[in-house]
């Protein structure tokens, strides 16, 4: 498992391989996971709409529905591409901070908070990379765009237009803040949850499913406000721009100050996160269980 103490045999330390195959298991557990992305995608475009719009589920699944099923799947592309090189980046950077990382720590309690210390970082560094897929995909999400932004290439050509801050780069800083909080509560509890469940005599790959479900339900629902607040900073071009702490009090104050509202479609969250992150941890886990058995058979 990524981040456990087994990483850090000489082995592994040693072997460059290894740090390759934490990239290499990364991205193959969420392609693999990229069709429950899929299935579920209708669930995420639902939650978008009641981040934007402030309506319930049934209001948001009656828009849906007006635009009809061939609109239903426009903004798919971004998320599929980014769950799959999110993977990639997430698990294999964290591993390698985790290397650098423990080579130069010799206290025990210290080292027991590197797998989040690095998850942290590699947090920091996908949100810098993955920042503008995100735009786009809220950009296609948003009805309010079909009729002026009706392709993919007017929404590149309309945002490279504009400055990063406000094109590409859009709500950079809450979503780094979401992404690095979101990755160290991430790689800091699944190792700790994976053993309290496996020593309830569940196998390795349930426990690890289990693991990444109940982590990742966590996080979702912790880090919540600060995805509504990405999606209403991203989902308009053009017009005034306002800074992070404007477009929280505006929101804030759309939500009528209720915490209730700010949380809609937090339970569908929820569910997303579950089903994507309880897969892609198992399979991860499971390759990279089965990597290190080849390692430690070939020394």
């Amino acid at each position: 498992m990524a981040g456990s103490p087994d990483n850090k045999d000489e082995g592994g330390l040693r072997d460059p391989m290894v740090r390759f195959h934490s990239y290499l298991h990364g991205g193959t557990s969420s392609l693999l996971s990229t069709l429950p992305t899929f299935i579920v995608f209708p669930v995420y475009k639902t939650v978008f709409r009641q981040q934007i719009h402030n309506t319930t589920v049934q209001q948001a699944l009656g828009q849906l529905f007006k635009e009809g099923p061939v609109k239903l799947y426009r903004g798919v592309a971004p998320p599929l591409l980014m769950r799959t090189l999110t993977g990639t980046l997430l698990f294999g950077l964290q591993d390698t901070l985790l290397h650098q990382l423990s080579l130069s720590s010799q206290n025990i309690v210290f080292t027991s908070a590197l797998p989040a210390l690095a998850g942290f970082g590699a947090g920091m560094v996908e949100a810098v990379v993955f920042t503008p897929f995100e735009r786009i995909q809220n950009v296609l999400q948003n009805s309010q765009n079909d009729r002026h932004l009706p392709t993919l290439k007017s929404v590149l050509v309309r945002l490279k237009a504009q400055r990063p801050a406000s094109g590409f780069y859009r709500a950079l800083l809450p979503i780094t803040a979401r992404n690095a909080l979101g990755s160290s509560l991430y790689f800091g509890l699944k190792g700790p949850v994976c053993a309290v469940v496996e020593a309830q005599g569940l196998s390795p790959v349930v426990s690890s499913f289990i693991s990444g479900t109940l982590t990742s339900m966590a996080i979702s629902l912790t880090l919540y406000p600060l995805s509504v607040l990405v999606a209403n900073m991203q989902a308009q071009v053009g017009g005034e721009v306002n800074g992070v702490m404007a477009c929280w009090r505006i929101l804030w104050e759309s939500r009528q100050r209720s915490v209730a509202l700010l949380y809609r479609g937090g339970s569908l969250v929820v569910v997303r996160s579950c089903i994507t992150w309880g897969i892609a941890t198992a399979i991860y886990d499971r390759q990279q269980k089965r990597s290190g058995e080849r390692n430690t058979i070939k020394q």
